[in-house]
């Protein structure tokens, strides 16, 4: 009678345990709290706090060993970052050049991989942190100044030993949490890739077309998250554990991926063939089912439980097997059974998912697979991170643009802050560094959600410090505010905002300055935030337009790269090695990256995108070419026969130099031509025999190959016309803006 309790309290706890950095929060704020409260030093509460903040925004996923690592590199830098702002604070000429010259140095360290973005990031914060206790210039003591920097550097140590021995304890917690992410957003991407197969007349393709690419691109995200959070627990090691059955359940994922985003016919066409049956209807009742069945494993991970995949899929397939069979012995006409056998490709591929899915359940999630590898992209050497690092030393680069600009930021910020108010004025530079993204959209979003969240903090705050004037009930909702920040900061920024004010209010009213702040913190977020937003338009601004065609290009190459390693394993047949799951991997990344683009894009003000109609079909058209080609990958089978290997390497090899060459037309390489490769006047027939039923096997495959091939010629077409529509001159952007 008490097993459904203990059940659901099992469940909830390792619900909590997936919010894992909220929890440590929790931990080191409430215990700091403890120890200030008992020792009677409430003051110091404000810097120990903001250390620890600091020190949980220098985290990323990683090993025991590696937090440990980068822990220690954190403090390190913590420290010099907050003894320089002590030496340089009353020096002016001195204070601004270093901190100029730390935020382009800091943010640069970012192109090495995600830990040393974290970390750079995270200790600019904590050197605008350690200004905040200079407050009050000269009258400022050298060991106060000293004793805020010690508390803060403490502060950020605590919270590393909860993280450290958080990571030892629960080792797999996060790849755990990684994959539960994976396969709920690749249910959600199966369940809205079902919507295509409506046998409605008139329907959007290209509009959903566009939902699909914003979708893989969350897809791929999670992927390359769920990977690295793999490769960084077992590295070159063959992992155990639960760590071997999560890799396992990660290349499922890729393989159910590379399914579902194949894409065997045109959908209009197919809907107008079927529109009196209901073939369509059953393929779409799989592919939900299917999407179904992601998300029920999603959350088998998640309880740690067996996975149940269930009958009704393949109750769903026999049934589409069988409405196959019996549309096939009434149809006669040839363009309906060309059609008809794109959807007998498709039951192949959907039943071929099914298996995918159904190896899940085995334990070690092997699904007889010989080539486990992963490709670890992070660098081996300390010359590869300086490579990374100079290569991004070019105006050309996001990333260089990114850091000069906020140095220049910082800078007129604390120009600003001499000529208001140079007492407590460092919110200014605070407010920049929180609000100055990389892409001009993000900027937007977090002024108008930081402005707005410092008032919400503000108010609430004010209200608290008038109903609770006890200060251990303040010391309590600045932990509360504490958690939440963690717990919103990603998703609901406004609310984490409002929070961390709410926690900076509590701290300060220890020592007597909660209300003091009210007023100065409104006036700096607001000028902070204009700051930031002007820094966007005025220094090296980089809209995404500009950087379109080179994008685009690369994706263009990266489709090319996949096309050649399906075509290869035709001849010796399906085999997931590394070198394939790599191409067709950057593939995905390639166009998930463009995705992005084309959509940051629309967030941009008008007067700078003129064409990103154009970038959107574009986009429409190269994911359309990336589903067709997943179409030619999910069914690699082996051919025998030369003749016919040598006709589809020679077709294949077509397609491929058509797609390089349009890549360098995009990148405007001169003398380039898009119309490298066969003309559009040659279509690729996929040959009588395609409507002819009972073929022998190879013959089968092969004119499914040439089909896929035909599709795929028709978006290099289609995208070698909005390449022209993009180089055109700017005198027609009135009209590539439709």
């Amino acid at each position: 009678m008490f097993s459904f309790p203990l059940d659901a309290l099992c469940h909830r706890l390792r619900q909590l345990t997936g919010q894992a950095q909220p929890l440590r929060v929790l931990l080191t704020l409430g215990s700091l709290m403890a120890i200030g409260s008992l020792s009677g030093h409430a003051e110091a509460l404000t810097p120990l706090f903001l250390g620890t903040i600091a020190s949980a925004l220098a985290e990323t996923d990683d090993s025991a060993r590696g937090r440990l690592r980068a822990q220690l590199v954190t403090l390190a830098c913590f420290m010099v970052a907050a003894l320089a702002v002590v030496a340089w604070v009353d020096k002016p000429i001195f204070f601004i050049l270093g901190l100029a010259l730390a935020a382009f140095s800091l943010t640069m360290l970012g192109a090495i991989e995600a830990r040393y973005k974290a970390i750079g990031y995270a200790t600019l914060i904590l050197a605008i942190y350690a200004t905040l206790g200079t407050d009050g210039g000269a009258a400022a003591s050298e060991a106060a100044r000293l004793r805020e920097v010690l508390l803060l550097l403490a502060g950020a140590a605590w919270y590393g030993v909860f993280s450290v021995a958080w990571c030892a304890f629960f080792p797999a917690q996060p790849v755990q949490v990684r994959l539960v992410k994976l396969f709920s957003v690749l249910g959600d991407y199966v369940c809205f890739k079902a919507s295509l197969f409506e046998p409605l007349r008139g329907i959007d393709v290209e509009r959903k077309r566009l939902s699909l690419a914003q979708l893989n691109a969350d897809v791929v995200r999670e992927l390359n998250a769920a990977k690295e959070g793999i490769f960084r627990r077992i590295g070159a090691r063959a992992p155990q554990g639960r760590i071997a059955r999560y890799r396992g359940l990660y290349l499922i994922a890729q393989d159910v991926h590379e399914r579902a985003t194949s894409s065997h016919d045109d959908y209009n066409a197919l809907a107008d063939a079927f529109f009196h049956s209901d073939l369509l209807y059953r393929c779409q009742r799989v592919l939900s089912l299917q999407g179904e069945a992601c998300r029920r494993l999603a959350r088998s991970i998640e309880r740690r439980e067996a996975f149940d995949a269930g009958p009704q899929t393949g109750w769903a397939l026999a049934e589409l097997q069988g409405a196959i069979e019996h549309e096939r012995a009434q149809v006669r006409e040839p363009r309906r059974l060309a059609l008809l056998a794109s959807i007998e490709a498709l039951a192949r591929n959907l039943a071929q998912l099914d298996g995918q899915l159904a190896g899940a359940i085995e334990p070690s999630a092997r699904a007889g697979r010989a080539d486990m590898g992963l490709l670890d992209r992070s660098p081996r050497s300390w010359r590869e991170k300086v490579e990374r690092v100079r290569r991004q030393f070019t105006p050309e680069s996001t990333l260089f643009r990114h850091a000069l600009r906020l140095a220049v930021a910082l800078m007129a910020g604390y120009g600003v802050m001499l000529l208001i108010h140079p007492v407590r004025g460092y919110w200014i530079l605070l407010t920049t560094l929180f609000v100055c993204q990389q892409a001009w959209g993000d900027t937007v979003s977090r002024m108008g959600q930081r402005m707005a969240g410092t008032t919400l903090g503000v108010v609430a705050g004010w209200a608290l410090l008038a109903l609770f004037p006890q200060p251990w009930v303040q010391s309590l909702v600045a932990v509360t505010a504490g958690v939440f920040f963690f717990a919103t900061r990603a998703t609901r920024y406004l609310l984490a905002t409002a929070a961390i004010t709410v926690l900076v209010l509590m701290c300060s009213n220890q020592v007597g300055d909660g209300e003091l702040l009210i007023v100065p913190r409104l006036i700096d977020t607001a000028i902070g935030s204009v700051i930031a937003a002007l820094a966007m338009v005025l220094v090296l601004p980089h809209w995404q337009a500009r950087r379109f065609g080179d994008l685009a290009a690369t994706v263009l190459r990266n489709h090319a790269h996949y096309l050649r390693q399906i075509a290869g394993q035709y001849h010796s047949g399906a085999r997931d090695d590394l070198a394939y799951r790599l191409a067709r991997r950057n593939a995905h990344n390639a166009d998930a990256t463009l995705s992005t683009a084309v959509f940051e894009m629309y967030r941009e003000p008008g007067v700078v995108r003129p064409r990103a109609g154009v970038a959107m079909r574009f986009l429409i058209q190269s994911h359309a070419l990336l589903g067709y080609l997943s179409a030619l990958g999910a069914h690699r089978v082996a051919l025998h026969a030369p003749e016919q290997l040598a006709a589809l390497d020679a077709e294949s090899e077509s397609a491929a130099v058509a797609l390089e060459a349009l890549a360098a037309y995009m990148e405007g390489v001169e003398g380039a031509s898009q119309d490298a490769g066969r003309a559009s006047a040659n279509p690729i027939d996929p040959g009588p025999a395609a409507a002819a039923g009972g073929a022998a096997a190879a013959d089968h495959v092969v004119r499914l190959y040439r089909a896929e091939l035909a599709m795929v010629w028709i978006q290099i077409e289609s995208l070698r016309g909005h390449a022209a529509r993009w180089l055109r001159p700017q005198a027609d952007g009135a009209d590539l803006a439709r």
